[in-house]
């Protein structure tokens, strides 16, 4: 395969199971002047499996500008480079992003080679509506920000869908639960495309209880995927903020009162004062 000139090529690796390796894949990197690895080390064994001799060097998103701008020279000089993450497809929660942006605003042609991402996997799966959805991420580690973020998210009429550490996962089920409900339907996806591949659905409260009960399930790679709000209840609010709108309610108008508690739970405020009227 003869690869294009001074292209910067954004190439997607299995996320587990290595007979997911796309053959377009394998072409450009063997074919590819450079490939920026996230950790050189831990893409040696995709190397190794599949005979690919291109040089590999580290970039990240952390990476100083220098790394970058030899990248960038590189493709100056008329040659192929492509971009991988440890697993998956690059910049989806993953290194890329600052490389692409600059390659692009130099006028560098960057081209995507499609194969595996884990959230796309896991919605595939799960037997959540997938015609509308949206993809959160990594949801922030101290629990008051996370708690913020998920109110956020509270009237959210689309499937959510997150990632999450294994050593976070149960604390996160817990305030989803807390914010969302018990009986919002929820799905952990583990180890997609690994020997130990679970995909379950439940209720959160019973997820919640699941996932505890099975040390198992707390480790590896996981998504999760969260039912979004039923249509025509969307502004309804989850107990905490109820609470806080009612306390700030004894003291404040409407108006105000739903203004301070959007800053204090995250929740929307026009969300907020909708809940204040429907209450008299």
């Amino acid at each position: 395969m003869g690869l294009d000139t001074a292209v910067l090529y954004i190439v997607a690796t299995p996320i587990g199971n290595l007979a997911d390796m796309v053959p377009r894949a394998i072409e450009v990197l063997q074919s590819a002047d450079l490939v920026a690895a996230e950790d050189t080390r831990h893409s040696q064994r995709l190397f190794s499996h599949f005979s690919i001799e291109t040089p590999l060097v580290a970039y990240h998103d952390h990476s100083d500008d220098q790394r970058t701008t030899k990248i960038l020279q590189r493709l100056e000089q008329g040659q192929t480079v492509a971009l991988i993450s440890d697993a998956g497809t690059p910049l989806i929660s993953d290194p890329g992003y600052r490389l692409v942006r600059e390659a692009r605003e130099r006028g560098f042609n960057v081209v995507p080679i499609p194969g595996a991402c884990a959230f796309v996997a896991a919605l595939s799966a799960a037997g959540l509506p997938s015609d509308r959805f949206t993809f959160e991420g990594f949801l922030p580690a101290k629990p008051l920000a996370r708690e913020k973020a998920l109110q956020a998210l509270a009237g959210e009429a689309r499937t959510m869908v997150f990632y999450e550490a294994p050593h976070r996962v149960l604390d996160t089920l817990e305030a989803m639960r807390l914010v969302f409900g018990d009986t919002r339907e929820a799905v952990i996806a583990r180890e997609i495309s690994k020997a130990f591949e679970t995909i379950q659905l439940l209720p959160l409260a019973e997820l919640v209880e699941w996932v505890r009960a099975d040390s198992n399930q707390q480790r590896g790679e996981i998504v999760l995927l969260v039912r979004g709000a039923a249509e025509g209840r969307s502004s309804e609010l989850d107990a905490e903020s109820e609470r806080v709108m009612t306390l700030l309610l004894a003291e404040l108008p409407p108006k105000r009162a739903a203004a301070v508690a959007a800053e204090i739970t995250g929740v929307n405020k026009k969300l907020l004062y909708n809940w204040s009227l429907s209450q008299k």
